[in-house]
């Protein structure tokens, strides 16, 4: 996970003078923030820099112009960006219900003007943690998504049977191959997967998704 250091925690809020409030309340505890005055000006700058590759999070006000901030939120939602960029919404008392309800779908948390900048940073950093995590987690997808995509057909079936335990003997006689030929495949397959047992790579596939079962294909 990224260190907190290289994170950013964007402003959105049509009010200049909560905004510098935010920033400066931010620079206390040593996080960096952008500010923008509309839900517009940051879906744009937000398209222009994705996809985002340092934790982040989002302090969102619910009313303001055209685009509201609650209609900012729905869109990061449907393109799903809220575990990499979780939203916390800031409201006034009118807008709670309204929040909760963001919350139950997705939302990070809220909290309510006038809220405690304490609580309301402590949160901040925690929303970075849970976003530096997922980026972790989607590079490694990645990583192991590219390892995947150097195996041979074969080197996929023989790693199959060999995540499964299966010993050499028994994957020869399943694919209709010599036992040496499976120790070269599984050599190859270890050395393309950057483990060096099965179990090991049994775990690498169960923790990042893993490879599905494909169809034998012919030696």
């Amino acid at each position: 996970m990224e260190p907190l250091n290289t994170a950013c925690v964007f402003i959105v809020d049509d009010d200049a003078a909560v905004r510098e409030a935010l920033a400066w309340l931010l620079r206390s505890r040593r996080l960096h923030s952008e500010s923008f005055d509309s839900a517009e000006a940051f879906a744009a700058a937000l398209q222009a820099r994705a996809p985002l590759r340092h934790s982040a999070c989002l302090l969102l006000d619910i009313r303001m112009g055209t685009l509201s901030g609650l209609a900012l939120f729905e869109q990061l939602r449907a393109q799903g960006l809220l575990a990499t960029l979780p939203v916390i919404f800031l409201t006034g008392h009118a807008d709670v219900r309204t929040a909760v309800e963001a919350v139950q779908r997705g939302a990070f948390d809220f909290y309510e003007k006038p809220f405690s900048d304490n609580a309301l940073v402590d949160r901040v950093e925690q929303a970075l943690q849970a976003s530096g995590t997922q980026l972790a987690a989607q590079r490694a997808q990645a990583a192991l998504a590219a390892r995947l995509t150097e195996l041979t057909e074969r080197e996929r079936d023989v790693m199959q049977l060999v995540a499964q335990g299966l010993p050499n003997k028994l994957i020869a006689d399943q694919l209709g191959i010599s036992v040496r030929t499976v120790e070269v495949h599984r050599a190859r397959v270890f050395d393309k997967m950057q483990v060096k047992s099965a179990v090991e790579l049994a775990n690498v596939l169960h923790q990042e998704g893993g490879d599905q079962p494909r169809g034998r294909s012919p030696t």
